[in-house]
């Protein structure tokens, strides 16, 4: 296609993204950067719309953009603003938190001001724990034949069950228990934590394994839950603002978030757009999901994404995207290393 097109097309999507209407060629003619007749644009939209980009709703109506129209004005067209060292700094701050900040408060804060800035859903995979290491395995008793057993890995993360048994150990057998535990757990790395392994710690316990089986039926599920990486949600209700989507298809989704979690997990490099009407996993009619990877040195552990209607601007929410993806990247990058070096 010709620049002129080109042109055209980004216009209509800019146009049609700040208004919500369909774009005639009169409005579009009016742009200081367009300098052709309204006839032209016309001739040009028309052309547009036979090469799949844009469609008219109706018949007297203007022309919107199809997802291909979408597709091109993302890869080629759109020109992102550089966020400016004020919106930098805003931006930290939103990251920031009371206390100690843990990788997953880390990733958390991240979502829930990605939410906010783009008044849409945030959402963020975190399969990092599977890199992370075992620290700190404990039993501990808290009443008459109850205990709980805490879990606690490098990356943060802190898993802990609460546990009833037939009688009361001994101090002798929670030593014991509890030495076992850590000389075969701490210091193994979470992915490792296969079920062949805790089948061996169950066969380990011997002659102790009736006492003890809801102990070890615990650590068991423990294991599974640090293995199952997480997904994390926030602002979901923001989609509810948006008459582009369906009400009936969003209570859908949030009944059913869990189901992106393989849409999130697909490997790629960069920005990656879906759209609810051309990926039949994805449940929302007319919208969009943009996904960005963050990593944890060489390796991708998580990605980081915003749902919202297909109408939405793209050219302002992948700068954050992009931004808060490399920030995450960069600290728990930095903090792998200082652990190393430690």
């Amino acid at each position: 296609m010709k620049d002129r097109k080109l042109k055209i097309l980004a216009a209509v999507v800019e146009e049609y993204v700040r208004t919500g209407e369909p774009v005639g060629s009169k409005a579009i003619a009016m742009l200081p950067d367009i300098g052709v007749s309204a006839a032209t644009v016309r001739n040009d939209m028309a052309m547009l719309e036979q090469l799949g980009y844009l469609e008219q709703p109706h018949t007297s109506a203007g022309r919107v953009p199809t997802i291909n129209g979408y597709r091109l004005y993302i890869d080629k067209l759109m020109t992102p603003p550089s966020l400016s060292g004020e919106e930098r700094e805003r931006l930290d701050d939103m990251l920031e938190s009371q206390g100690p900040m843990t990788e997953e408060l880390l990733i958390q804060n991240a979502t829930t001001a990605l939410a906010e800035l783009t008044q849409c859903a945030a959402v963020v995979s975190d399969f990092s724990p599977k890199f992370s290491i075992i620290s700190k395995v404990e039993v501990i008793p808290t009443g008459k034949r109850m205990y709980v057993i805490l879990l606690i890995t490098s990356g943060g993360s802190i898993k802990n069950k609460a546990c009833r048994l037939e009688i009361d150990l001994t101090t002798e057998q929670l030593k014991m228990f509890s030495k076992y535990l850590a000389e075969n757990l701490e210091g193994v790395s979470v992915g490792d934590l296969s079920e062949e392994m805790m089948d061996r710690i169950t066969a380990a316990m011997g002659a102790y394994m009736m006492t003890m089986a809801p102990l070890v039926q615990g650590i068991c599920e423990l294991s599974r839950d640090l293995r199952q990486h997480a997904l994390m949600f926030s602002g979901e209700r923001n989609l509810f603002s948006y008459e582009d989507l369906d009400k009936m298809e969003v209570v859908r989704f949030i009944e059913h978030k869990d189901e992106l979690r393989e849409l999130l997990d697909d490997s790629f490099s960069g920005i990656r757009v879906l759209f609810g009407e051309s990926d039949d996993s994805f449940v929302i009619g007319n919208s969009s999901m943009i996904v960005s990877k963050y990593r944890k040195g060489e390796r991708n552990v998580g990605s980081l994404g915003v749902i919202g209607p297909m109408r939405l601007d793209y050219a302002k929410v992948i700068p954050y995207l992009e931004y808060f993806s490399q920030k995450i990247t960069d600290l728990i990058s930095q903090e792998d290393e200082d652990d190393e070096e430690y």
